[in-house]
């Protein structure tokens, strides 16, 4: 009798055990996570010391990112260009949904940025760096409850904040990079500790005209990369064999060609050099926010995304900068860490979006994804839930320049096996890639009959999802567009 007395609390005690164990694992689970997301501008995706694409490029911040997390090689953007990416992290959605499809467009005034909603859920949060999407303006924007922010692109070297509506100027050639990283780390170590964080540290790096720390100034000098194998195909006449559109091989002589950078004679591989010399100073930033972190024991629980606006050519099909969307240009840097989500050191295949920030920072605080993000959380990809991820094509959509009309209209799909790129409002040819067996985009297939059906399948997809997704009109936008002679602030361009 006592026996059976003695199992049965011995059953009783290990089911409360079980119990209180599960609403723990739950109540962790469900605690809103913290989340700094750190973006740099036109930093390419294989630019960083661990993908060894540039040998004697040094990023040691960024290689302990991947390491004790994740790498995701196949990251793109929905526009390659400053503000339309940043408004479609910001807001979960396309460009012809947000509108802002350049860097001139203004901001239509009912726009919900993600940040919000996180405030809404408890959360405090911060901006600090480049805003640059709207409208040129540093004044706060909301989602914020602390904001740090400059005119336009802003200047690397004495610039001015505007630090919640106060403009303070610095000088004594105080460095951007470093200034927003020491006013970032100070908010950190100010926070409520009550409240979860979500901090945005915006990059001003690296965005031309490069301009590395002097402590970082020379590093790389004489320092030389590798030219693509598409490098001099503009220039030979090969294009034409090649089969690649015309504005391409026009483009090579102009502000983003290869030979005529800028408007300058410029050798290119300086260019490089100044570039990787002005990312050390971002590494060094991502080092700074992880030793804090492990100050204060909150390294293994807070997620870590850093992220680029969009990439960069340095010399494939002649041309330097973004907006296309050959591989170098539409591809960005992510590198996502959080030791209590998942072991350190992978690097999922799958593709994912700028538009996916959103949904997986939500998700992540607990907070429901609004029905006009199209986005996913990639946190199932990094723990394995979901390896393949949720999606087995990306489109893209880049609009006309008023301010640099050498890029067309243009419209892309990709999926693992081919890319199609379909322009618009140009007498020119369309594009068509096998990745796979072409992963530099040297021949254009298009005009191939055997892959007829494959660009009529992907042409069907395309229009799809436009019509799916209200984009199927060119968001025309009436501003006042300035030009170069315009800007009062240096570098606005």
């Amino acid at each position: 009798m006592k026996t059976k007395h003695f199992s049965q609390i011995l059953v009783f005690l290990l089911t409360l055990m079980l119990f209180a164990s599960k609403t723990n694992a739950q109540s962790k689970k469900e605690k809103p996570r913290n989340v700094i997301f750190i973006l740099t501008d036109d930093h390419r995706y294989d630019y960083m010391g661990f993908t060894g694409k540039v040998p004697w490029l040094e990023t040691p911040n960024m290689d302990r990112l991947a390491s004790e997390g994740a790498y995701l090689p196949n990251a793109f953007v929905t526009t390659s260009l400053c503000s339309p990416s940043r408004a479609s992290i910001l807001t979960g959605q396309f460009s012809h949904s947000h509108t802002i499809v350049d860097n001139q467009a203004p901001n239509p005034g009912n726009l919900t940025y993600f940040p919000q909603y996180l405030q809404k859920a408890g959360y405090q949060t911060s901006f600090f760096g480049k805003w640059h999407m709207g409208s040129h303006t540093d004044e706060p924007r909301p989602g914020f409850d602390h904001w740090e922010s400059f005119f336009g692109q802003g200047v690397y070297y004495n610039p001015q904040l505007n630090i919640n509506g106060e403009r303070i100027q610095y000088k004594d050639s105080t460095y951007i990079t470093d200034l927003l990283t020491e006013h970032a780390l100070d908010w950190l170590k100010n926070r409520d500790d009550d409240k979860p964080f979500f901090m945005y540290l915006s990059h001003k790096a690296v965005h031309a005209e490069f301009q590395p720390a002097r402590r970082h100034k020379g590093k790389y000098e004489g320092k030389k990369i590798e030219l693509p194998p598409t490098y001099d195909q503009t220039k030979t006449g090969a294009w034409r064999d090649l089969k690649w559109p015309e504005w391409v091989a026009d483009q090579r002589v102009s502000w983003h060609g290869v030979d005529y950078m800028y408007h300058n004679n410029i050798d290119m591989q300086e260019l490089v050099q100044a570039y990787c010399e002005t990312l050390l100073g971002v590494d060094e930033s991502v080092g700074a926010v992880l030793e804090y972190l492990e100050s204060e024991g909150l390294d293994d629980s807070t997620m870590i995304i850093y992220m680029g606006d969009n990439g960069f050519s340095w010399g494939e099909h002649g041309l330097i900068d973004k907006r296309h969307f050959y591989e170098e240009s539409v591809k960005v840097p992510l590198l996502v860490r959080c030791p209590d989500l998942f072991a350190g050191g992978i690097m999922p295949q799958a593709m994912v979006q700028n538009i996916d920030v959103a949904p997986t920072i939500l998700a992540e605080a607990g907070v429901k994804q609004p029905k006009d993000m199209p986005g996913v959380s990639f946190v199932p990809i990094l723990t394995g839930k979901k390896p393949d991820g949720d999606r087995n094509e990306v489109f893209y959509e880049y609009y006309w320049e008023n301010d640099f009309p050498m890029t067309p209209t243009m419209f892309g799909m990709r999926t693992d096996k081919y890319k199609y790129i379909r322009y618009q409002g140009i007498w020119d040819r369309n594009e068509l890639y096998d990745l796979e067996n072409d992963p530099n985009e040297m021949y254009n297939l298009i005009g191939d009959p055997s892959k007829q059906d494959t660009i009529k399948n992907m042409l069907e997809s395309l229009y799809s999802w436009l019509e799916n997704t209200g984009g199927m009109q060119i968001p025309l936008k009436s501003t006042n567009r300035p030009r170069f002679g315009d800007y009062k602030h240096k570098g606005e361009y």
